[in-house]
């Protein structure tokens, strides 16, 4: 278990470093140190890593200290594609069911879906989804006449699309958003 935590530790921190424009004045000391003292935001962490989500900080309250992680790979994370919306999308199929569901999985991850806010902040960050797309949390009034969500990057913009909450696709997955 410790072995683990430390290698996780050791990859969070490489990307930390690589990547200073995410998270400008913040130092990887007190990341660490917030880290530590939440095991099960690193439990969340590996579970976001291991599935190729590449997390990386995105955020910081000063005021709390609360940290905001974000997948920050450049596509749509490969363990986590080919899944629908939700439970009740899942459901509905009657054949050719995908292994799971995006909002179920973000779940037992312990992480949240994207919001269509956070997905634009991320993508000011760099440029993600440019050949995959991302399920994002998608409002009740959508989703109750059966659509969901999804996001990507092409031609330089940020675009915001519709489908059935049913559909899933080898190159739609879902980014995962960590408060810790």
């Amino acid at each position: 278990m410790k072995a683990q935590q430390d290698k996780l530790l050791t990859i969070l921190r490489d990307r930390f470093e690589q990547n200073a424009h995410r998270h400008q004045g913040l130092g990887w000391a007190d990341v660490q140190a917030r880290l530590v003292s939440k095991p099960n935001a690193l439990k969340s962490l590996g579970a976001m890593e291991s599935s190729g989500g590449e997390p990386d900080v995105i955020g910081h309250d000063r005021k709390t200290g609360e940290l905001t992680f974000c997948d920050c790979a450049a596509e749509s994370p490969k363990g986590r594609r080919s899944l629908c919306y939700d439970r009740a999308a899942l459901e509905a199929r009657k054949e050719d069911k995908p292994k799971g569901s995006a909002v179920e999985t973000a779940a037992a991850m312990g992480v949240e879906l994207l919001t269509e806010e956070r997905y634009r902040a991320l993508q000011a960050l760099g440029e993600f989804d440019t050949k995959t797309s991302s399920w994002i949390s998608t409002p009740k009034e959508i989703r109750s006449l059966g659509g969901a969500l999804f996001c990507d990057r092409r031609y330089g913009k940020v675009f915001v699309y519709h489908n059935g909450a049913q559909s899933y696709y080898a190159a739609r997955g879902f980014r995962g958003f960590l408060r810790v």
